[in-house]
């Protein structure tokens, strides 16, 4: 069993049903990260360069042929940042600084043989967002990145020149004690296993049809 598929639904996660403030039974503390503001930009990126590092394998000849190339995490890095009050309004900063994305580049070589590298992509951004007022705990610029590209060409010794695709969020967070309403804690089911046994579904059917019988409890069942 899972959240997913699990019929004591008044302890998992999922849509409320009824009246929403039936079987809260506390004030609970939770340390989450706060998101303050948030905003996305996606763009394209044109006659971009990519300086291949770390190649594989190492035995690969030149000249290269494009294939790809991806982000390898959600995750970037943010250099060069510059936050500027902006007197008009002392909620809202302007936000000025450079998105560093990882990639990954896979291509072929002279003799079609698959090579990767990796590379970063940096993409300026300067925005305005909603800043947290002064305190104790700072607040941080984060950013949640994506990156695609299906065009590029080989420009160089380990080095391609490629359109590609760029999501980029960024966000105003900060780490708090946030106090929420709760049901208390979660029911956590056990594992469903899983086997490929061919008499797997066949043992839970019934022995006669229950057209008249008493209806599913569980709709999940029936997809199990």
């Amino acid at each position: 069993m899972s959240f997913s598929n699990n019929c004591k639904s008044e302890k998992i996660p999922g849509p409320v049903r009824g009246n929403a403030l039936a079987g809260i039974c506390e004030r609970t503390c939770v340390q989450v990260e706060k998101v303050f503001d948030a905003c996305m930009s996606q763009s394209t990126l044109t006659d971009l360069q990519l300086a291949l590092t770390n190649v594989t394998p190492t035995d690969l000849t030149a000249p290269y042929k494009f294939v790809s190339a991806k982000s390898t995490s959600t995750e970037a890095t943010i250099s060069d940042l510059t936050v500027t009050d902006i007197p008009e309004d002392s909620c809202y900063a302007r936000v000025t600084c450079n998105v560093n994305i990882p990639v990954q580049v896979t291509f072929t070589d002279a003799n079609g043989k698959t090579g990767t590298g990796t590379a970063t992509v940096t993409v300026p951004k300067d925005v305005i967002l909603h800043v947290s007022a002064p305190s104790v705990i700072p607040y941080s610029v984060q950013a949640t990145v994506g990156f695609s590209s299906l065009q590029g060409t080989y420009t160089a010794e380990n080095q391609f020149t490629v359109k590609g695709c760029a999501t980029v969020i960024l966000k105003i967070t900060m780490p708090v004690d946030l106090l929420v309403p709760s049901y208390g804690y979660c029911y956590i089911p056990p594992c469903r296993e899983y086997t490929q046994q061919a008499c797997e579904g066949v043992f839970d059917l019934p022995l006669y049809p229950q057209e008249f019988g008493e209806e599913c409890r569980c709709s999940s069942r029936l997809k199990g």
